[in-house]
């Protein structure tokens, strides 16, 4: 299949490739472990993320307690490094109705589009948790890369741009994920490879979703503050950093 099409508008809304560097790094087989693990985390923050924007934005109590109880497993399996995964049977089918609260015109699309979101990146995790235990990788803690935090940075802290500038880091976020899936597939072996290839269907959408939501819900031109987040994407992704995650810059050389 020809991905060409559908990375065209990424390319587009990016303002940097991935570095060959980064590449190199993470096609090695020694860094597959690592790299597995920060993306199954990576998942569970995006989930996290959506759930975060339904609940504080247009859902009642209810309705915002039920989808923390959808994700507490998750979390729990995260932050205890548990083993017992009885939880993902139960989970993957699970489904939320949210009932949104006041009479905000974008409530309705927002809470659609990002329980899609959560559905998806939850499928995610567990189809890596499966690769991982497939592969004999055990799940081990790791710290977080210094990249959703440098773009938080850049977030606004009045209503309603601190919203949409949340939605546009949403839309990077997710626009990153399809560009690395695609870069580093063809330097992985077959069923990694046909695995991130897989993805980056639903992560284009992601990226979609988020930026015409900004765009619906932002009084202004969001223009200004796409191209604003995007040039302190990019800086993240070309700095160096000294570990490798799944959304790190440029690996730091280690002096000999």
């Amino acid at each position: 299949m020809n991905y060409s099409e559908l990375l065209a508008p990424i390319h587009r809304f990016l303002h940097c490739t991935t570095p060959q560097a980064w590449i190199d790094e993470a096609r090695k087989a020694e860094n597959l472990p690592v790299l597995l693990t920060d993306h199954l985390v990576c998942e569970l923050k995006a989930a996290q993320t959506a759930i975060w924007l339904i609940r504080k934005y247009v859902a009642d109590k209810e309705s915002g307690d039920a989808l923390l109880a959808w994700l507490k497993p998750y979390e729990n399996f995260v932050h205890s490094e548990n083993y017992d995964l009885q939880f993902l049977a139960a989970h993957k089918s699970l489904s939320k109705s949210v009932i949104t609260r006041g009479d905000l015109p974008y409530a309705d699309e927002l809470v659609e589009k990002m329980v899609l979101l959560i559905k998806e990146e939850l499928h995610h995790f567990y189809q890596v948790l499966e690769i991982m235990q497939a592969r004999h990788i055990p799940y081990i803690k790791i710290t977080a890369s210094r990249y959703a935090k440098g773009l938080l940075r850049e977030v606004t802290t009045h209503e309603p741009n601190t919203l949409v500038d949340k939605l546009i880091c949403g839309a990077y976020i997710e626009a990153r994920s399809c560009e690395r899936f695609a870069s580093l597939a063809p330097y992985l072996d077959e069923e990694l490879e046909t695995f991130y290839l897989s993805l980056l269907r639903s992560e284009a959408r992601h990226y979609q979703d988020y930026l015409a939501l900004a765009a619906r819900i932002s009084p202004t031109d969001i223009s200004p503050r796409v191209r604003k987040i995007g040039e302190t994407e990019a800086k993240l992704i070309q700095q160096p950093d000294s570990e490798l995650r799944f959304h790190s810059g440029v690996p730091q050389v280690t002096p000999l």
